[in-house]
């Protein structure tokens, strides 16, 4: 059962400023000392890292009702908020908007609902007066099992406007937790292109931004009567998600798995490396940007969603590890890359090269491909077995040619067969959430468990000669951060 003190912070649709007053609450609430659970709603890596920065240290995590289940959104939710005096959930588009499915299933105020969690609605006012609280009242009374527990004025033209909008929402009994003017949450972080690399790589610049916003916040809201509404909160009658037995990991065989990623956590949710854990593996993190080896005795490699496309140059030019990567996949030991992940196991992408694991290119397109898919496993794979039904996302610009390889790894109505399936290992850019279909980290660890058994782990190869890298695609590359 958990009782920690909640907040879902959503908004009337995207661009009202829900994610810098998210990421500025954490900051706040943890300057003051308390331990805070950050949490974003759907498959968003990038606002999860930066809930993780600003939470100084505890990770962010992602509650997807359609990638997980419903069922599983407050075990998970209660997993990753043990031991915090404060959690705060981030929500996604609308309060009522889901992508796809039933908003009633899978939108924030679904998750909410399902957390027994008071919401505060941010709410972008420039443009309104007295109709503020109508809109308020509309979200209030959409759904009786909502708790709407309060609004934030963002972006307030002066103090006559405040009070003209505070006595309005006091006629129909909503409270105010403050108010925010124009250019109290500038744009601090990074483009969103730059996925999860600024925050795993420890950018100081980010950190910084993290704590300007929560200063910023914490002048301008109410933050002792948001503390209150949180601990108003009833108990949640749940048992937390488990990633596994404890006893799972005492396997006199324990493999090595390399988790790209950094110290601060690996490019997709967090769960997974408690996964691998949990099924008998030794996770160690590898940074595809500044590691020039593989770790040590290394059984298998996952590459996760969130490793970001723009960063080819920089992927590129780490000839070492490229050449490492290759050689763990050709001793046929288990590789699995997600997302836009598998770009890094091409042979090149955008004419630069990459690990030469695929016999496939990557070229990056305008458009960005987005959307869940309900995905048939068309070959038996290490995360599924032949015919198995997984719930995933895309998210990505590059398109790799070929799409599918001879043995491909998914389909799905409408659309052409997907990812690329060998002998110990699988690609595919289609991006699962490891939570909902656990047996994919047991899989893994035994596959390289039977692999490292076969054959001895092979030792990394010495540094690679020059790489030819392609003239830079026009425009700014992103760097990685010191």
């Amino acid at each position: 059962m958990s009782v920690v003190p909640r907040l879902v912070v959503a908004a009337p649709s995207s661009g009202h400023g829900k994610n810098a007053v998210s990421i500025g609450l954490v900051a706040a609430f943890r300057k003051r000392g308390l331990d805070v659970a950050g949490f974003k709603v759907g498959p968003d890596h990038a606002d999860a890292a930066y809930l993780g920065v600003a939470a100084d240290g505890r990770p962010g995590r992602n509650l997807d009702p359609r990638l997980v289940g419903p069922e599983r959104v407050a075990p998970l939710f209660a997993h990753g908020a043990a031991g915090a005096k404060l959690a705060l959930v981030q929500g996604t588009m609308g309060l009522y908007d889901s992508v796809a499915g039933p908003s009633e299933v899978e939108s924030t105020a679904a998750v909410a609902t399902a957390l027994r969690s008071p919401v505060v609605l941010v709410v972008d006012v420039s443009t309104m007066g007295q109709s503020l609280a109508a809109l308020v009242h509309g979200f209030r009374s959409f759904d009786e099992l909502l708790w709407l527990g309060g609004v934030i004025l963002n972006r307030v033209a002066s103090p006559r406007h405040e009070g003209l909008l505070r006595e309005a929402l006091d006629d129909i009994g909503v409270p105010v937790f403050g108010s925010l003017r124009p250019g109290d949450l500038p744009p601090m972080f990074p483009a969103r292109s730059y996925g999860m690399v600024p925050a795993l790589a420890g950018d100081p610049e980010v950190t910084r931004a993290a704590r300007r916003l929560g200063e910023g916040i914490a002048d301008r809201l109410d933050l002792d009567g948001l503390l209150r509404l949180a601990r108003s909160a009833p108990s949640l009658a749940v048992e937390p998600w488990s990633p596994g037995a404890p006893t799972a990991v005492v396997r006199p065989d324990r493999p090595v798995v390399a988790l790209a990623g950094t110290a601060r956590g690996g490019y997709g949710y967090v769960e997974t490396g408690e996964l691998l854990a949990a099924a008998g593996a030794e996770v160690v993190p590898v940074d595809p940007f500044r590691d020039e080896a593989l770790p040590a005795g290394t059984a298998a490699l996952v590459v996760g969603s969130g490793l970001p496309e723009a960063y080819a140059e920089q992927l590129s030019a780490n000839g070492p590890l490229r050449a490492a990567v290759a050689e763990l996949a050709r001793a046929g030991r288990p590789v699995l890359a997600e997302g836009a992940g598998l770009l890094w196991l091409a042979r090149e992408l955008d004419g630069r090269p990459m690990c030469g694991v695929l016999d496939a290119t990557g070229t990056t397109h305008d458009g960005t491909v987005l959307g869940y898919r309900e995905a048939t496993a068309a070959t038996e794979s290490l995360v599924a077995t032949r015919g198995a039904v997984r719930h995933g996302y895309k998210q990505h610009r590059a398109v790799l040619t070929p799409r599918a390889g001879e043995r491909p790894a998914w389909s799905w109505p409408g659309g052409p067969p997907e990812g690329h399936v060998w002998s110990g290992g699988y690609a595919s850019q289609l991006a699962l959430h490891w939570a909902g279909a656990p047996d994919v980290a047991s899989r893994l660890v035994a596959a390289a468990v039977a692999a490292t058994r076969r054959a001895p782990v092979p030792t990394s190869p010495g540094p690679a000669g020059p790489v030819a890298v392609a003239p830079a695609r026009v425009g700014r590359t992103p760097e990685v951060p010191a």
